[in-house]
């Protein structure tokens, strides 16, 4: 045991100083053949995917093996993100990550639930001491599972390093021998951006669609541009591997300029706090608009996200009189697999006979500097940094209405937004949250009271009002009926649901005593289990209590029979 732990400490120490990640140390995690359903880097919703999603084939419960020797570092169970996931430190350095596992293994699974019992709580966040819950190489640690934010039966695995907590493509160690993959990235589009004040793109000073041909050999030729100034392109474009039939992320990215080597990323490794540069890293407003996921291919205001470090050009295009360059965008998967798009610049002179003309208002917001505005008893603080970019933004207070911009813009950190409420009693304030709003939706935002003010932080930009929630949650769908027989049952279930502010807590008690139950966000279901063995012979107390985020609660009462031996034949009542 001491050296393995001097080994941990030494190799985590040398782990900085790799270049080259170790091949045949690790194992798949699972044995089955590795089709992706995700791949690192993948651009999704707020973040970049940290990990490579194994295809469970739609199945659940299938085994999860230790990927090497070492000791459960982190248990996390929530009923969000990854939901039941385990952290595993190795020997070299390195720490392994399951994701939206079902369950975990028999040993693990009876250190989380005492955990659960003891803090009475579903979601637990445990970290443990090194020797404290030792695994092999090869192990069975999980069953595979859908828990949590998974849209879909599959294995999340990540690899990090154990010191500094960077995310690492896990086909770097090895894994992409197990992964076969002979189909090149797909191109879906292809844009040009005017990015100076003085840039024309196509007679346009809006982004321009550029038309690609797709020729035999599998490049595309983009239609030649006319333009003036500097110039940016984004890329649409997507990859597939044999065997999987769903779109994933592409690898890598290289633009050239007359041949010369421009701009250029590839996703080997990033921050975990990084993943929120996803909405810069994409056009955004484009996005928001389309559900289209445009990748920019250049920087127009520098920020620190680590994949695009080494890029002194920024990737944009000095577009100057009596010249035509060249371009060409080379897209690539892991294995190797490359679709390439070449293009042409011509400079042009003629003015733009499409205007984007500047929306300006009288606040101005310096992305750099912090920011503060009042009008009404409404007051709104913009730390530094929570955009990417300068801009004239939109702020009005109308009938106790926040307009603050719209949503196409993106916040990367909270922006905070406070409301007056001396106006409203005890009573009422209990219930009140700040809300987001459109046409379509009331959104709750966690409110507190903060130097007399109803505040609350928000991610998005858009329309805010006071907004009470009065109505309580609903239980529902309860899986048997007052004094029925369990006997034969591995355990009870019922639904959850609050149409407003959502669920806080929910607890249940057997015969006055808290019971685990097991929480599915996705559908609604709370379940508890009868191994936990809480549940007395004979007749059973039940009470739920389900309480939402401004603190209204119902419960639900009922009781149940339930016997080691065979049940006795029910009498009709």
């Amino acid at each position: 045991m001491r050296s393995f732990f001097l080994l941990l400490l030494s190799a985590t120490a040398a782990v900085a100083q790799q270049t080259t990640y170790p091949q045949d140390y690790f194992i798949s995690p699972m044995n089955l053949p590795l089709h992706a359903s995700g791949t690192f880097g993948e651009l999704r919703t707020n973040h970049f995917h940290a990990g490579l999603d194994y295809r469970t084939n739609q199945k659940e419960g299938l085994p999860v093996y230790a990927a090497a020797e070492g000791y459960v570092s982190r248990l996390r169970v929530s009923s969000y993100g990854y939901g039941t996931a385990l952290y595993i430190d190795h020997p070299n350095g390195f720490t392994t990550l399951y994701g939206h596992l079902q369950k975990y293994a028999p040993k693990i699974e009876e250190y989380v639930r005492a955990k659960q019992y003891e803090k009475q709580s579903f979601d637990v966040d445990l970290f443990l001491k090194p020797g404290e819950l030792m695994v092999t190489k090869g192990e069975l640690v999980a069953l595979s599972g859908n828990s949590g934010g998974s849209g879909g039966p599959h294995l999340h695995f990540e690899y990090r390093d154990t010191k500094t907590e960077m995310i690492i493509n896990p086909l770097l160690f090895g894994l992409d021998k197990k992964m076969k993959d002979t189909k090149a990235p797909t191109i879906q589009g292809l844009i040009a951006y005017p990015l100076s004040d003085d840039a024309v793109v196509n007679e346009s000073k809006k982004p321009f669609i550029i038309n690609l041909n797709l020729q035999k050999d599998g490049t595309y030729i983009a239609d030649k541009i006319a333009a003036k100034g500097k110039v940016g392109f984004s890329i649409a474009t997507s990859d597939k591997s044999t065997g999987s039939t769903g779109n994933n992320g592409i690898f890598k990215v290289q633009t050239f300029f007359n041949g010369s080597p421009y701009f250029n990323y590839a996703f080997n490794t990033f921050a975990f706090d990084e993943s929120r540069y996803i909405n810069n890293f994409i056009d955004y407003p484009r996005y928001y608009s389309t559900g289209q996921r445009y990748q920019k291919l250049f920087v127009k205001t520098p920020y620190p996200f680590s994949v695009l470090k080494g890029n002194p050009s920024n990737g944009q295009f000095s577009i100057v009189p009596d010249t035509i360059k060249n371009y060409r965008i080379e897209v690539a998967d892991f294995h190797g697999n490359k679709t390439v798009v070449n293009g042409s610049i011509e400079y042009s002179g003629n003015p733009a006979q499409v205007a984007d003309p500047k929306h300006i208002t009288p606040y101005f917001v310096k992305a750099g500097n912090d920011h503060n505005y009042t009008k009404d008893n409404v007051s709104v603080f913009i730390p530094a940094n929570a955009f990417y970019e300068d801009f004239y933004m939109d702020f009005n207070v109308r009938d106790s209405i926040l307009y603050l911009h719209n949503a196409t813009v993106p916040i990367h950190t909270n922006v905070e937004v406070s409301f007056d409420v001396g106006h409203l009693s005890k009573d009422v304030l209990q219930k009140t949250f700040i809300a987001g709003f459109n046409e379509k939706k009331v959104t709750y935002n966690s409110s507190v009271m903060k130097e007399g003010r109803l505040t609350a932080k928000v991610k998005q930009l858009g329309n805010f009002k006071l907004a009470q929630d009065n109505n309580p949650p609903k239980i529902f769908d309860i899986s048997f009926t007052e004094g029925k027989w369990l006997t034969d049952k591995d355990g009870f279930w019922c639904k959850i649901s609050d149409d407003l502010s959502g669920i806080a807590t929910f607890d249940a008690f057997i015969n006055g005593k808290w019971a685990l139950m097991h929480y599915d966000h996705k559908t609604r279901v709370i379940f508890h289990n009868f191994s936990d063995g809480i549940v007395g012979e004979g007749k059973n107390d039940l009470k739920i209590v389900v309480t939402d985020n401004v603190g209204n609660s119902t419960t639900f009462e009922t009781h149940f029979f339930r016997t080691q031996n065979t049940a006795p034949v029910e009498k009709d009542k």
